[in-house]
This record gives C-alpha cells, structure tokens and sequence, in this order.
C-alpha cells in the first residue's frame, strides 16, 4: 500500500507591518505553505501617518491591500484575523474562531502606545499609531479650528488653538513641524482669527530632541523648531491629561485643546500558553538568530524582539524590521534543509529625520546632515519604500501641490462633533507599527 504524500512545512506569519510582510514574501518560494494573519486586510505606512492627520495626504494613500501584496507570492495565503492565543507546546495559533498548526512562526505584531501611568492619557491624549489614529486626530484638529472660528472668549479661543505635543522622539518633531506648516496653510480659510493664540508646545522628558541622533542634530533640531514658533520644553513630564488641560510635575498646567501622545512604546505581545521571556518594554528576548530563547522553531523581529548588535540593543526602526525578514526566510529555509539559522547582521544604511520648513536631519556613515538636503532625501526614501504605483502618485503629487502653494487640500471634517481619542487598543495581531513612529526614520 502507498504511503500517503508527506505535508508541507507550514510557516505562520503574525503581524502584517515591514517585517512580517517582508518574511511572507521571503517565504514564498521556500517550499513551506505560509499564511500571513492581520486583524487589517492592509499594510499601512506608519512614517507618513503624521501627515493624514495633518490633512496632507489622504489616508487611504498610505495604505496597501496585504492581497495584492502577495497576489505573485506562490503558496502564501492572507487571513484576516485576531490572534487571541499562542500555544507553543501544541505549536498552534489560535485566530478568531480557527485553530491552525504551525512548523515554524514569525512574531511580528510590533508595537503599541505606552502611557506610562499617566492619568487621564489614555482617555484624553491622541496617539499616532494607526490610520484610525491619524484621521481621528485630524477630525479633532480641525474642529478645534471650527470651533475657535466662533468662539468670542479670547482664553477659551486660546485654548482651543493650544496643541501639546508630548515626546521629542521623530514622531513629536514631526508633527510639531507639520503643524507649524498646517498652520501657515489655512491662515486664508479663518481670517477673522488672532494666529497669535495658536501654540504648539513640544514637551520632552530628556535633555534633547532626536535621541537615537548624534546631540549636534538634536540642538539642530530644537533651534529649527523654534525658529518655526514651537515652544519647546525639556526636562518635562506630564503628570496628568484632562479634557481641557495637560499638568506637569512641576505643578504648572498649561490649558490645550488637543494633546498628542508621542511618548512611549512598549511591544505588542498576543497572549500565550507560556510567556516567552522579555526584556526592557516587553520585548522578547531573542538569539542572535532572531529565534525565540525557548523556541527554535519560533522568531521574532521588528519592535516585538530585543535584538542586539555589538552589544548594544536595535532601535526598532523600519530597515531593521525588513532586513530582520528576509533573515528569518533564510534561517527557516536553512532549518528546513536540516541545516543551523545564521545570526542577522543588521546592515546600517543611515538615519533620517524630517523636522518641517523645508528641514530635516541625518546621519550617514560618520557624516551628519541638516536643512534642506536630509529633508529632500526624507521625502524621496518614503516615497520609494511607500508600497504601490498609485500611492506613491498621489503622495507625489500631494507634495508637490503642498510645499509649492503652501496649502494642505485635504481638510474634510469627517464626524460630526470634535474626535475623541480612541481607545487604546492592542496592537499584537498586526504590526501596525512599523517599528517605526520611531520605525523607518531610516534610510
């Protein structure tokens, strides 16, 4: 009697950001079966999610379907799903009402917003982690435009006009700069308004913006912001968010009609039977391999795992995440043959940051870049590693309509009172992140 045909390897990919993406599509011709599982049926490009809510791009341009993504992939299939519970000793994969078997599994859920312990964040703060996010931000902007529009006391009008941004990582310098230039942009739609009251204060806990950059790009960065109008804060912490103030630890409150949360990331781990152990802000701690501790035929990558390199732990950013993929692919296709992972050796290209006013900041090889040349190559490496002919047209040509007429076309309002944030949620099943508010501030 024949023996029935051996199965294929399955290969599971959790987490639809630049690294689970990116491992998918490495898999695709490894001769393993591979399912990808997102709780979105898209990809969203994090680094550009400032400027959906800055009413620049519309969000739907920085969005990909994951069914086109691996409509060439062979023996790779999308499932839109929640991942409610990993189970390592049965290697299996709980996802909504399925139960699906795994040989090997990438953990790429990335990660989620951090209030840290602050009262009142989570229910008056707005973060930038995803395009509901982004559009509920800038919903609640542009309200908060309308309503100053008619309101007769200048405090309260004042308030309204107050942004407070808290974070100086590239997420906060971003959207301090963007609205600086949102500002300018609008100034014809209201003009029976004093543009005077409108402040947007950066608070930062540390003593300079742009940490993971050299200082000198750092004071850069902070004179250029100022230098736009931003009040910058260091040395800051919020200690509590109401609805209409933000109080520091000093024991002064600033009145704000909208806050911003920039400050802090932790991973998005789903749940399982046994946790993986985890290092500093959740992450799991990993082999040079990118394998699990405990788990040889489990990997994580992206924001989910505490990589290191000479030492010294990865930032997170969107390069990583991708490199970290395509490694994964390699090492399960190496464990498939019978054969040892290889260590990931994260191959630095440079980092960027754009700041606004036609400014950005870099660092490439040993040298340091500022003005206008860093936020040009900002602009171009996006546009590049945007996924999609037609986004990146209309990114394009957004642009271009944008910084040459000094004007942001999209300003739909699209609820019909001012936004709430909204409620924070898990981010495990999809990697949403990027790794990069922080992610992809790389080349």
């Amino acid at each position: 009697m024949q023996s029935p045909p051996s199965r294929s390897p399955r290969a599971i990919v959790v987490g639809a950001g630049f690294g689970g993406m990116q491992a998918a599509q490495s898999l695709a011709r490894s001769g393993a079966d591979v399912l990808l599982i997102d709780r979105n049926n898209y990809n969203t490009f994090v680094p550009l999610l400032y400027q959906v809510a800055a009413a620049q791009i519309a969000p739907e341009s920085i969005a990909y379907p994951l069914r086109t993504v691996l409509r060439r992939a062979p023996r790779t299939r999308f499932l839109m799903a929640d991942v409610q519970r990993i189970d390592f000793e049965q290697q299996v994969v709980k996802a909504n009402d399925a139960t699906i078997s795994y040989d090997y599994l990438v953990l790429a859920t990335g990660s989620q917003t951090q209030f840290l312990g602050v009262p009142g964040a989570a229910d008056h703060a707005f973060p930038l982690r995803t395009l509901g996010h982004a559009a509920a931000l800038r919903n609640h902007i542009l309200h908060r435009f309308e309503q100053a529009a008619r309101e007769r006391d200048p405090l309260r009008r004042q308030r309204l006009l107050t942004v407070v941004i808290v974070g100086g990582g590239p997420t906060g310098v971003e959207m301090a700069g963007t609205l600086v230039e949102l500002k300018q942009a609008i100034k014809r739609d209201y003009p029976g308004l004093n543009w005077q009251d409108m402040q947007i204060v950066l608070v930062q806990s540390g003593e300079n913006l742009l940490a993971d950059l050299p200082d000198r790009l750092g004071r850069y960065t902070t004179r250029k912001l100022r230098q736009l109008g931003v009040k910058v804060h260091f040395q800051t912490r919020v200690s509590r968010v109401t609805e209409q103030t933000v109080d520091f630890s000093d024991g002064s409150t600033l009145p704000t009609g909208t806050v911003v949360w920039a400050a802090g990331l932790e991973a998005a781990m789903p749940t399982a039977n046994a946790a993986p152990p985890t290092a500093r802000k959740r992450k799991l701690k990993v082999r040079p391999t990118l394998q699990l501790v405990d788990h040889d035929n489990v990997y994580a990558i992206g924001d989910l795992a505490h990589a290191e390199q000479n030492g010294k732990p990865l930032t997170g950013v969107a390069p990583e995440a991708l490199q970290q993929g395509v490694t994964v692919a390699r090492n399960i296709r190496q464990q498939m043959r019978g054969k040892a992972p290889k260590p990931f050796r994260y191959l630095n290209k440079g980092r960027l940051a754009i700041i606004g006013g036609y400014a950005g900041v870099g660092k490439i090889g040993p040298f340091l870049l500022t003005g206008f040349l860093p936020w040009l190559m900002w602009l171009s490496v996006h546009l590049v590693y945007l996924p999609g002919f037609r986004n990146r047209l209309m990114v394009l040509l957004n642009w271009l309509h944008g910084y040459s007429r000094g004007d942001r076309a999209i300003r739909l309002i699209l609820s019909s009172t001012s936004a709430t944030p909204p409620a924070p949620t898990s981010s495990a099943p999809s990697s949403q992140t990027l790794a990069l508010a922080k992610s992809a501030h790389s080349l």
